[in-house]
């Protein structure tokens, strides 16, 4: 399959993901969100057969090339806010299943996130965050560090943990935002830090409800990154 063709189903079932959130039918809202979800992450996760966006990036990176360079993200926007617009490729990763791990755990499912100590260790990171306010010089050096395979392991449990949350959620949930204290604990664990190019990330998820972060960190966030690889790589 073309990346033009993945990206397109990637839309079309993400179109339909935002209709469903403005109305009440939970079951279609659970089925569409555990569908667009899958698109964007391992086919391991969702137990999918055919590859997705998130396996020929992934695969292309286990391949030895977790230090090519490539632009942030495939949209400018809050770059202003970032350290760096080009990064290693396997920033990308850790910075978007980082973010899905927070946002999953700490906001919509209100428990404990997965990362701990044993996993910083494993994965090799000097960072808990979720990198946003790394330098390009700190981006490279993140990256140069980083067991890789590791992380692979990482983005699994995560991915895997996020359609259990989006199993268990309720239409009151989806419809509502989440308390204040929620946010700010991400904060004290040490998923963002107190950098401006980094702290802004806790304004822009204390504003959403549940649904808007289906939208945004679960689904949509991996599309600001995966193209952005994908397109300036020899992968597809």
């Amino acid at each position: 399959m073309t990346k033009e063709r993945l990206y397109a189903c990637f839309d079309q079932k993400y179109a339909q993901l935002e209709e469903a959130l403005k109305g009440d039918d939970l079951e279609g809202i659970r089925a569409l969100s555990l569908e667009v979800h899958a698109l964007v992450h391992p086919a391991e996760v969702s137990g999918g057969t055919e590859k997705t966006i998130a396996d020929h990036v992934l695969d292309y990176m286990l391949s030895g090339n977790q230090n090519a360079l490539v632009p942030r993200q495939k949209w400018d926007t809050d770059l202003h806010y970032a350290g760096t617009d080009v990064v290693p490729l396997c920033w990308q990763f850790w910075h978007t299943y980082r973010i899905e791990d927070l946002v999953g755990n700490l906001l919509m499912g209100d428990r404990e996130q997965i990362f701990n100590e044993d996993w910083k260790t494993r994965i090799g990171s000097p960072i808990t965050d979720t990198g946003n306010a790394l330098t390009f010089a700190e981006a490279v050096a993140f990256g140069k560090g980083l067991h890789v395979e590791a992380l692979r392991d990482y983005m699994i449990a995560v991915g895997k943990n996020t359609r259990r949350i989006l199993e268990g959620l309720t239409l009151g949930q989806i419809k509502s935002m989440v308390p204040e204290e929620w946010v700010m604990k991400i904060l004290e664990v040490g998923g963002v830090t107190t950098d401006f190019r980094s702290v802004w990330l806790l304004v822009f998820w204390g504003r959403l409800t549940v649904g808007g972060m289906i939208l945004t960190p679960m689904t949509n966030h991996h599309m600001m990154h995966l193209p952005a690889c994908l397109d300036h790589l020899p992968i597809l």
